[in-house]
């Protein structure tokens, strides 16, 4: 099974999001419940066209098939896709920020079978060449055991409180090499 990835288009995105969707649908059970899950993915996750103007957000693929996204970013937003924003993120110092690593989903049929930890490593690579030498992210629930095996630690939890009343819980965590 050989991964590739490529920067995503904005040609990509329609596929990206269902992507997303299915994602979250599939990884997410036992971590939030069905109406989180469903509130989380109409309010939070997306994608952030600002990560593709940017030419920091690839999707993965085997053989023509997408089978994961991820990004990084060299611009102060956390997470969450374009509805989660309005407008155009600042950028980050790569001398005093770290850069953040966004928008991390997986085919639930490819999950735990090298994807994102391919996504992350041409991420961290991509940062680093950009100056970077701490990341940050702000990770799902279902995400939290992957990114402490990528080498991240948690910092903080934080429960958002969606705008139909459900929680959002988030672990923003931070890795320095």
């Amino acid at each position: 099974m050989s991964i590739t990835t490529r920067l995503a288009t904005f040609d990509d995105i329609p596929r990206l999001n269902e992507l997303i969707a299915l994602s979250a649908r599939g990884l997410s059970t036992g971590y939030y419940t069905p109406n989180q899950i469903e509130s989380i993915i109409k309010y939070v996750f997306g994608v952030d066209t600002q990560l593709v103007i940017d030419g920091t957000y690839y999707l993965a693929q085997i053989a023509d098939t997408i089978v994961g996204c991820g990004g990084w970013s060299k611009r102060n937003t956390l997470y969450g896709g374009d509805q989660h924003k309005e407008i155009e993120d600042p950028l980050l110092d790569p001398e005093k920020d770290a850069a953040r690593i966004r928008a991390f989903f997986v085919h639930p049929d490819y999950a735990r079978q090298g994807v994102g930890r391919h996504i992350i490593n041409v991420c961290e690579t991509a940062a680093r060449a950009n100056g970077f030498t701490s990341f940050e992210l702000g990770a799902t629930l279902p995400g939290v055991p992957f990114y402490i095996t990528m080498g991240y630690e948690a910092v903080e939890r934080i429960d958002a409180v969606l705008p139909d009343g459900e929680l959002n819980g988030i672990v923003k965590m931070r890795k320095v090499p």
